[in-house]
């Protein structure tokens, strides 16, 4: 008998984990995330944990964005010293992540205490630091796709390509116990099958508990040659009103796709008079590493870099310019018009693009592209719902950009992909929904059962079901 708690990303998109319990295994986290929206400072402080880190066995991560891994600095700094187990390229990003992360989150901190010195009120000490993240790393424990991973004698894991982003996976724990064996499935975050530069997620058949996310399970997506299209014609619109193109992207997976989409229509001479700006450090570097990587993913869109004599996605995009530092930053400011800058953070909850929101988007020429999920209590959340003022460093701003909408440049799958994928496992398997807020997890139970006559469980904040 296993037990499973449901600690984040229940009922809600952000703060991936989920605690499972079993003789011969111990106690386990699967993802660590961290909860995105509202003030990063105040957001980390009220951050705890409802149980206790030192307690906790190990840490099954299935893949680097911070909603599934942000908190691990903070678990252990808290008290945790055990494996974080997880795919080779997620070891290798989840350093330029957490890095990334915990130094803007500093930062921010530094910066509220110097307010709070100011008006006479006490400092905030950081619930982690770099040390921190250096203690996380050197737990992490990778293992590539599809090997065996004995987790003692009464439990195995095996990853396997989720098409989310790079290192992504789809989590397969069996758990031996009186000669039995039970199959825990976790999907993680699942990619599209038509992704550009990712393999579709893999297939699997047969579960006895499965852990489905369901950020889209409201919607379709346009396929990404129809997203490329929309891309243009957003693009040509903008030209003409003589404005430029913001880009709110996650560093890792969303920044390269579009890298690669802008890459696309430069070849195919559709982007002759735009600049393009890489205005993230991090982005930057994960760009580099995702090219290091590239004989993993997807074979369609490695045969179009192929095909241009291109050996990287910043060589196959001759426009774009990296700005790391805060000083080329600040000089995009300059150009009027033409400009397509794509700056962190995919929410909008920090980052460059804050900065670049308050220089461009209360000028009715400019537009607004999201390319992804924009969480509940997000900046990019209230812009995307039609908020006419909106609060930027504490200064409010009028919203007159031209806000737009490209969900098929999304790294996750859409309705009918989650669909299809549940619908291979046979026997059905008692199927749990995560990762989604209540409206998309209400239709996608609604069409499970319709479709498939599979009803679905949808467990709230700190309950447990036993399997």
């Amino acid at each position: 008998m296993a037990t499973i708690t449901f600690y984040g990303a229940a009922q809600e998109v952000t703060g991936s984990c989920h605690m499972v319990e079993a003789v011969g295994l111990g106690r386990v986290l699967l993802d660590c995330g961290l909860h995105q929206g509202g003030d990063a400072v105040e957001r980390i402080q009220d951050e705890t944990f409802p149980f206790a880190p030192g307690d906790i066995d190990a840490v099954i991560l299935s893949h680097a964005h911070l909603d599934h891994s942000g908190m691990l600095p903070k678990l252990v700094h808290d008290g945790f010293s055990g494996p974080v187990i997880c795919t080779s390229a997620t070891a290798e990003l989840l350093r330029i992540m957490l890095n990334d992360s915990v130094g803007l989150y500093l930062r921010d901190l530094e910066r509220t205490n110097i307010r709070n010195a100011r008006r006479g009120r006490p400092l905030i000490d950081p619930v982690f630091d770099m040390d921190d993240v250096e203690a996380v790393l050197k737990c992490c424990q990778p293992h590539p796709y599809e090997k065996l991973v004995d987790l003692g004698e009464s439990a195995s894991l095996r990853f396997l390509d989720a098409g989310h982003i790079l290192g992504s996976a789809v989590v397969e724990l069996t758990l031996k116990e009186k000669g039995k064996s039970k199959v825990l499935v976790f999907s993680g975050d699942l990619g599209k099958q038509d992704s550009a530069l990712m393999n579709e997620p893999v297939i699997l058949s047969k579960a006895d508990l499965l852990l489905m996310e369901s950020t889209y399970g409201d919607r379709e997506h346009r396929g990404d040659a129809d997203s490329e299209l929309e891309l243009r014609d957003i693009l040509h619109d903008t030209w003409e009103r003589g404005g430029s193109v913001m880009m709110p992207a996650f560093a890792v997976g969303r920044t390269q796709d579009i890298l690669f989409h802008l890459g696309c229509l430069h070849q195919a001479g559709e982007l002759d008079n735009w600049q393009v700006f890489l205005d993230s450090p991090m982005a930057i570097e994960v760009t580099r590493v995702y090219d290091r990587w590239l004989d993993q993913l997807d074979g369609d869109g490695i045969r179009h870099l192929s095909d241009a004599h291109k050996e990287s996605l910043v060589k196959f995009l001759p426009t774009l310019n990296l700005t790391a530092s805060t000083e080329e930053s600040m000089a995009i400011n300059r150009l009027k018009g033409g400009a397509i800058i794509i700056a962190g953070s995919g929410m909008c909850t920090g980052g460059r693009i804050r900065h670049h929101f308050k220089q461009r988007i209360w000028d009715s020429r400019n537009t607004i592209i999201f390319p992804g999920f924009q969480a509940r209590g997000t900046l990019g959340r209230k812009i995307v719902d039609g908020a006419k003022n909106v609060k930027i460093f504490g200064e409010e701003y009028v919203v007159k950009a031209r806000i737009e909408t490209v969900g098929g440049l999304s790294a996750h799958a859409g309705q009918a992909e989650l669909l299809s994928w549940v619908s291979n496992f046979q026997p059905q398997a008692r199927t749990v929904l995560v990762h989604g807020e209540p409206r998309a997890q209400d239709a996608m139970a609604e069409k499970l059962w319709q479709d498939q006559q599979l009803e679905v469980e949808i467990p709230r904040r700190g309950q447990s079901i036993v399997f």
